[in-house]
């Protein structure tokens, strides 16, 4: 498996610059994991069958059954991905606001603890997936005021960049980058943080709701990104991989509607970026279920991931949070899971 022991990988030197040496992917523990993800479950799998999980013609003469939507075929990452060798578990928000998230709630000595115990809980409920925790920062939020450029957004400075590399240093975990573009487009914002990007432990994530195709000021309609926008954010990312020698990014896709992401098929995982759809809606336990069925998992592009809210989702009729073994029974399960 791997995990952030990349980062200190071995380096070979060539003409006087090291250069990392990653491990080689092993694509049977890949398939594996793949497939418990698919399935749900810790049952020893079945090596004679498949990645549909049917049996294969050479022990079944039964007519074939349609193929089910996950596993999602997807071509294999490049050594050093961290999915689906680990789930990551993120603390989300901005440092300059309470509203927004964990991170701008509380001192960092209460966020580092508090998501050491969530790590704690995710260890516990599925011993078999090693977690990495992580930061995920808003870098671009969304505003209600135009801003000088009418583009509905304000880009955070460098140093609030550096507070969650150190964060995240401090937990052994990684950085997540996020984007809410607001009137602004995926491809304007992403370079001015292309230092940052080329980071080996910064991956991204982008958040439909917040982009307003249509010129609308953000939060009085939900946003959108087609398949065009994600591939080219995948694209980019790809190249900063290859240009730079890095393992694979991760880049995390906010979605609680159908139109919030459109044209599913045609986005293409590529071997430098592995994609995760988070289920960002919040409420009570069903709902929460029933979004996660139909604009998730009803539509596969590779990974899945599922957003928890520690007030929004406690606000009755809601009983409480969903636990991570409740999580755990999902289909297919997710590998990224976000506190708000």
């Amino acid at each position: 498996m791997f995990g952030v022991s990349y980062y200190a990988a071995l380096a070979e030197v060539t003409e006087g610059k090291p250069v990392p040496v990653l491990p080689k992917l092993d694509t049977q523990d890949y398939d594996r994991r793949m497939l418990v993800l698919a399935l749900a479950t810790t049952t020893p799998l079945d090596t004679q069958s498949d990645l549909t999980g049917q049996a294969t013609a050479s022990t079944s003469t039964s007519t074939p059954k349609k193929a089910p939507l996950w596993p999602a075929k997807t071509v294999y990452p490049n050594a050093g991905a961290l999915l689906p060798f680990n789930r990551i578990i993120a603390y989300y928000g901005n440092f300059y606001s309470k509203g927004m998230g964990v991170l701008g709630e509380y001192p960092e000595d209460v966020v580092l603890a508090k998501l050491r115990a969530e790590v704690a809980n995710w260890e516990a409920a599925d011993p078999s997936t090693p977690v990495i925790p992580a930061i995920h920062y808003i870098l671009v939020t969304a505003q209600a005021s135009a801003g000088k450029d009418g583009m509905y957004r304000a880009r955070m400075p460098d140093s609030q960049i550096d507070i969650a590399l150190a964060l995240a240093e401090k937990v052994h975990g990684i950085v997540f980058l996020d984007f809410q573009v607001g009137l602004s487009t995926v491809q304007k914002e992403l370079p001015v943080y292309e230092d940052y990007l080329k980071l080996p432990n910064v991956h991204v994530g982008i958040d439909p709701e917040f982009s307003m195709k249509g010129g609308e000021k953000p939060g009085t309609v939900i946003g959108t990104f087609s398949a065009e926008d994600i591939n080219w954010v995948a694209q980019y990312l790809a190249g900063l991989v290859r240009d730079n020698n890095l393992p694979p990014k991760i880049l995390v896709i906010h979605r609680f509607t159908d139109d919030m992401l459109t044209g599913y098929k045609r986005i293409t995982p590529l071997p430098e970026v592995q994609i995760v759809v988070d289920m960002d809606g919040w409420g009570f336990p069903a709902k929460k279920i029933n979004t996660y069925n139909t604009v998730v998992a009803a539509e596969p592009i590779q990974f899945t991931g599922f957003k928890l809210f520690y007030k929004n989702d406690t606000k009755p009729p809601s009983a409480g949070m969903l636990t991570p073994q409740e999580i755990l029974r999902l289909k297919p399960r997710p590998i990224y899971i976000q506190y708000q």
